[in-house]
């Protein structure tokens, strides 16, 4: 049974939450700041949130609708995302999840990815979601001055919604915290976009122009935080990713009797652990027994390249594939294997 923090209007500031993933979305992206929302009452702080109608996530948990206090004010808006175009180009079905690397799957033309991507990359500028700043700009000046709002934050990726935080400073003074929960330039992937030098120098000068403007700018990591300092911003802060513990004080269950690694959750293409499968194959051929010792599983969707260096490995025989999970099943899993 969740326990909410009192909303007290007459009481509390009020902080405009700009977040792209909301339940019934699920992945990794929604639960930081729908955690954040759950407990800033708390802290003296009435949240409003705003967020799309529809996203393009990863999963849908409609488990996590539990996590919503009675009487919060959530304002869904129409979004325009050109995700329908670039899946019938590249052959993808309509429910698959579109991984933000851009990484490429083999069911598709490597030809068509390749112009697909480029073009993703060079023409939505952070992302695909930039069609959403100006109207989003628009009608939350609205929601500011009707609610009061003291502070607004948005949260990326997608780092467009940024740039809807930069419009309303802009136009507004509104005090305005950007939260990074993953870089922007600094991103992994970011080298793989294949950017012209104008498309790679809009991304500079946007991610720039936002660390300039905020008045506050957070991050998940101090490595992360050490980067955009690099870029001149001084007024910032760590917020780690932590954990609800009403997620876990009634979750139950042993640990598995086999060594069990688990990977819960999207894993694109672009995050293939190869030293891992190598590792694993390298111990299994040493010592024949293990094999009946470990096992991996993996739950939710996997690349199938992935998939087909598992195989080449020679790991199939360990390896266990599941579906999606709610996020109450993602905790229990995460509780019952020796590495997630």
């Amino acid at each position: 049974m969740q326990k909410f923090p009192p909303l007290c209007p007459l009481d509390m500031k009020k902080v405009l939450v700009v977040t792209y993933y909301w339940p019934p979305s699920g992945g990794g992206g929604v639960q930081r700041w729908l955690k954040f929302v759950k407990y800033l009452p708390l802290f003296g702080w009435q949240p409003v949130v705003y967020t799309p109608e529809q996203q393009n996530a990863p999963a849908i948990d409609a488990s996590l609708s539990r996590d919503i206090a009675p009487g919060l004010i959530v304002i869904r808006q129409p979004i325009w995302e050109p995700y329908s175009w670039y899946r019938r180009l590249t052959g993808r079905s309509k429910n698959e999840n579109l991984g933000a690397g851009f990484a490429s799957s083999k069911k598709s033309s490597p030809y068509l990815e390749a112009i697909s991507n480029w073009v993703r990359s060079n023409f939505f500028i952070p992302d695909a979601r930039m069609f959403w700043v100006r109207p989003s700009v628009r009608y939350l000046k609205k929601v500011i001055e009707n609610h009061k709002i003291d502070v607004v934050v948005t949260t990326g990726p997608p780092h467009s919604l940024h740039l809807i935080g930069l419009g309303l400073k802009e136009q507004t003074g509104v005090k305005w915290l950007a939260d990074f929960r993953d870089p922007w330039t600094d991103i992994d992937f970011y080298d793989q976009l294949k950017l012209t030098t104008w498309a790679n120098k809009k991304h500079h000068r946007l991610e720039r122009k936002v660390l300039a403007m905020a008045d506050l700018v957070v991050s998940v990591s101090k490595s992360n935080a050490e980067k955009l300092t690099s870029k001149g911003k001084t007024n910032l802060c760590v917020i780690t990713n932590g954990y609800d513990e009403d997620d876990i004080k009634e979750i139950s269950g042993k640990p598995d009797t086999k060594f069990s690694i688990a990977h819960i959750g999207t894993f694109m293409a672009n995050r293939n652990p190869r030293i891992l499968w190598e590792v694993l194959a390298g111990l299994i051929a040493k010592n024949e027994t293990f094999k009946n010792d470990v096992q991996l599983h993996l739950v939710g969707h996997t690349d199938a390249l992935i998939l087909d260096d598992i195989n080449r490995w020679g790991l199939s025989g360990i390896l266990r594939l599941s579906n999606s999970v709610d996020h109450v099943s993602a905790v229990q899993l995460q509780k019952i294997h020796n590495s997630c």
